[in-house]
């Protein structure tokens, strides 16, 4: 073991309490969730910037020293990835998102570029014992929330979509904002996707009081083997907060490959929800997700948002074929309760005082 000096920690590994310098091995644990220290080998001139612990956007440059985390990524519109079968100190991988999630790039999208590509140094260790000098091998679970056997507690109103930036996360933060703002203990979860604290962030500051992802879970992303068990974690760690209802976003699409079908697949986990809300691009997205919910899991959509409502035209197509109530997040914030922040209360009403609500 030797110590390192790092330049910057993703916050992926936030939950960890890292500091500079580091002590590392060269033993590397290969498995999703090994947090390791690598060496950045190229410059970019986009995306080129890793969120930090506090979830401020930091520059990235040639040799700067990083800690991240080893999982995969499935992003249609960046990068797709994994974590391959053998990694030792000196082997080549790439950062895989802006969370500092680390794998072998397959593929990428032409907007994004090339990845940068990193020089693994060794696995991070930590010494989780007071005054012990045993060090152990780190990976997220290390300190994450592990509890999965207790329901919410409160009633979950679902925001789901067609792909990533389909308008999932402007919905939920303008619909926690309206909740809060009507004096309901408001939490927000994301329990899919690839590790950012943006969007969780993006929800505390619309009035959450508490925000939890798959990270705090302890996975770098999800897929159709860990999605469920993350969502039973947050939500289970959520029961002990007092909380009247929580907004929970299911990064990426329906049909992607980070676990969102195998939540909705799960009758308990769906059956918690009071609402669902569906975000789509385009008059297709929303017909085909809106005719999918409902056909695939017997799902009645709440309200659909999203792109699609930028304008009357994808309004008018879907409250006149879909007769489904649409709203854009962005334009009419204040007609959320109006469009679904009523029915939404009505079903609440079983669990008022179950928080600070009034």
């Amino acid at each position: 073991m030797r110590k390192i000096e790092v330049r910057k920690i993703g916050s992926v590994a936030r939950r960890l309490g890292l500091g500079s310098p580091v002590t590392i091995q060269e033993a590397i644990e290969v498995k999703a969730g090994a947090v390791v220290a690598a060496r950045l080998l190229n410059d970019k001139s986009g995306y080129n910037t890793l969120e930090d612990i506090h979830g401020r956007m930091v520059r990235l440059n040639r040799g700067d020293v990083i800690v991240g985390a080893l999982g995969g990524r499935a992003a249609l519109h960046g990068y797709a990835g994994r974590v391959p079968a053998s990694i030792q100190p000196g082997s080549r991988l790439a950062l895989l998102n802006l969370g500092g999630v680390i794998g072998a790039c397959d593929s990428w999208h032409p907007s994004v570029g090339p990845p940068f590509e990193v020089e693994i140094l060794g696995q991070v260790v930590v010494f989780p014992h007071f005054r012990h000098r045993e060090g152990v091998p780190a990976d997220l679970e290390c300190a994450s929330i592990r509890e999965a056997g207790e329901p919410p507690g409160a009633p979950l109103i679902y925001v789901a979509g067609t792909a990533m930036d389909s308008g999932k996360t402007s919905f939920a933060c303008a619909l926690i904002r309206d909740l809060s703002d009507r004096g309901l203990r408001v939490g927000g979860a994301k329990t899919t996707g690839v590790s950012l604290l943006r969007d969780t962030l993006a929800m505390r500051d619309h009035g959450a009081a508490l925000t939890l992802d798959f990270t705090d879970a302890g996975f770098p992303a999800t897929g159709p083997g860990t999605a469920t068990l993350a969502a039973r974690r947050i939500f289970s760690e959520m029961a002990h907060e007092r909380l009247d209802v929580i907004v929970v976003e299911t990064g990426d699409g329906i049909l992607g490959q980070y676990g969102v079908q195998e939540i909705l697949d799960d009758a308990e986990l769906r059956g918690w929800a009071s609402a669902f809300v569906f975000c789509a691009q385009d008059p297709v997205g929303a017909l085909g997700g809106v005719r999918f919910l409902a056909e695939r899991w017997s799902i009645s959509v709440a309200l659909v948002s999203g792109p699609v409502t930028d304008n009357a035209v994808g309004k008018t197509f879907i409250e006149e074929t879909l007769k489904t109530p649409a709203l854009n997040a962005f334009e009419d914030p204040g007609s959320i309760h109006e469009k679904v922040g009523r029915a939404i209360l009505n079903r609440l009403k079983p669990a008022a005082g179950a928080g600070n609500s009034p």
